[in-house]
């Protein structure tokens, strides 16, 4: 009897293999698939990774990626972070998952300050921010619109030049010129004045607006850890960081309600090219030209933008690539030898001059795939879980782009520390208007910076006419400073001090 049961227990194993087989299959699939997440460096409790962030973001962030690779995740507090390092990172984001990363988190201190962001910059995705858009590249930059404000580009550098002739033998302050130059240019074009001009202006405006929009700057580039921890909003009502923000926003309110109001008062000018912005942005606002009406507040937020973006980032770019030809000798002469054949001796260079001088553009592209003055792009987030480089990504994940990084990896630069602006001769396509992922100093997609020409076309100017007019020398006994300042956008710590000696053919 005990042996006759073998044959009924061999009947069901075939049974008994098959629940097992079931029951293993049904937990596999009820259980939730395993997330590769991008690799991380370890971070502690509470404040995640925030202690590997120094006063310069975009180098810690890139001494990281050296260790973790191109695409990594931190935590600030425990939100989680996304870094790209590299071009292959930046394409898939802006490119491939455009769409999906095209959303901005959100930023106390920028609704403060941006008419709760209701500019282009820093507004969400949704189609209020694609009406937006649609005004700064069909309305206020496009092609047409740019090139009407040429006599105001000319104008201003000559004026630039000027300045520079009659300090005679005296140490000339470039950087403050720089920055005058370009606040003037973008003063007119937007405003129809030189409101913001640097040393003076109309009704004593002049001087506090532009201290005004510096501190908007810095306050923009203020780590909020509200932002990240809901529970840790009071640290910056306590140490005052929001209250700042108010009364700043308070004064931009009040000087951009003017210029508004002083623009409604006066007759309406005649012709394309005597528009300025604000007189584009009324007439859009009057005849609701994108189809949907456009508010008061809309109207001076996209002006504060053009400020926030064509001022600071263009004196910026233009600061650097004069401290990078003071730097190599070579180039420099490499270049005033371009330009000064192509340029009459005792004219100034015009903008048809600036198509003939390949080195010129060569130089400025260097510059900026070394120093953007945004290294670090302003901030994406996703939308829904996406997949990017294999890695799996959460929605509600913040994205950084480090321009800085990818314009210095080996892996699309030879010698990337070196200032060679002769890699972007000889048939090299590359450039830097959001096609090419190595070179992405104004970002790319749908979010990259609508005003690129407006800011190319203020420094080749400028520079064309630095070069071609003056010989620049350090004073005696000064070294060139190359250190960078903190901020959102990198300046040079120290201004660039120099003597300029006119050229004579």
């Amino acid at each position: 009897m005990h042996f006759s049961l073998y044959p009924f227990i061999f009947s069901l194993l075939p049974l008994f293999l098959f629940l097992v087989f079931l029951l293993k299959w049904l937990s596999i699939t009820a259980r939730p698939p395993r997330k590769n997440p991008p690799p991380s460096p370890r971070k502690l409790p509470l404040i995640g990774n925030l202690h590997q962030m120094g006063p310069f973001p975009h180098r810690s962030l890139h001494s990281l990626s050296q260790a973790h690779g191109p695409l990594m995740l931190l935590h600030f507090a425990a939100a989680p972070v996304l870094i790209a390092s590299s071009s292959s990172a930046a394409r898939e984001i802006m490119k491939t998952h455009d769409l999906i990363f095209s959303n901005r988190p959100k930023s106390t201190i920028c609704e403060k300050l941006m008419y709760a962001t209701k500019d282009v910059a820093f507004s969400p995705y949704g189609e209020y921010w694609r009406q937006m858009k649609s005004i700064c590249v069909l309305q206020l930059l496009s092609n047409k619109r740019v090139q009407s404000f040429r006599d105001v580009r000319e104008e201003e550098t000559a004026l630039m030049i000027e300045k520079i002739s009659n300090s005679g033998s005296d140490v000339v302050n470039l950087s403050e010129l720089i920055v005058e130059l370009t606040g003037n240019v973008v003063c007119r074009a937007a405003l129809g004045a030189k409101y913001c001009g640097v040393g003076g202006g109309q009704g004593g405006k002049t001087r506090g607006f532009k201290e005004v929009l510096g501190e908007a700057a810095e306050l923009l580039g203020v780590f909020d850890i509200g932002d990240f921890v809901q529970w840790l909003k009071w640290v910056n009502r306590v140490n005052g960081v929001y209250g700042r923000a108010e009364r700043l926003a308070k004064e931009l309110d009040e000087f951009l309600e003017g210029v508004v109001e002083e623009h409604e008062g006066r007759e309406r000018k005649g012709g394309e090219g005597g528009q300025d912005f604000v007189d584009v942005l009324l007439e859009v606002q009057r005849e609701n030209l994108v189809g949907i009406p456009l508010q008061r507040d809309s109207v001076k937020a996209l002006i504060l933008d053009v400020f926030a973006a064509g001022t600071d980032t263009t004196s910026t770019a233009l600061e650097w690539v004069m401290t990078e030809l003071l730097k190599h000798p070579q180039a420099m002469k490499k270049l005033q030898a371009e330009v000064r054949v192509i340029a009459q001796s005792n004219q100034p260079v015009t903008e048809d001059d600036l198509d003939q001088m390949p080195y010129l553009k060569a130089v400025i592209k260097e510059t900026l795939r070394l120093h953007p003055p945004s290294p670090i792009l302003v901030p994406r987030e996703s939308t829904k879980d996406v997949q990017v480089m294999g890695y799996d990504i959460a929605a509600g994940t913040r994205v950084v782009v480090n321009a800085w990084a990818i314009g210095r990896d080996s892996a699309s630069w030879d010698e990337p520390e070196e200032f060679r602006p002769e890699r972007f001769l000889n048939g090299h396509s590359i450039d830097f208007r959001g096609q090419d992922f190595e070179l992405i100093p104004f970002g790319a997609g749908r979010r990259g910076c609508p005003g690129i020409q407006f800011a190319v076309a203020v420094d080749e100017l400028a520079v064309a006419n630095l070069v071609h007019k003056f010989d620049f020398a350090l004073p005696d006994g000064v070294e060139l400073d190359v250190s960078e300042d903190v901020g959102i956008n990198v300046h040079k710590k120290l201004p660039l001090l120099l003597v300029a000696t006119p050229w004579s053919c």
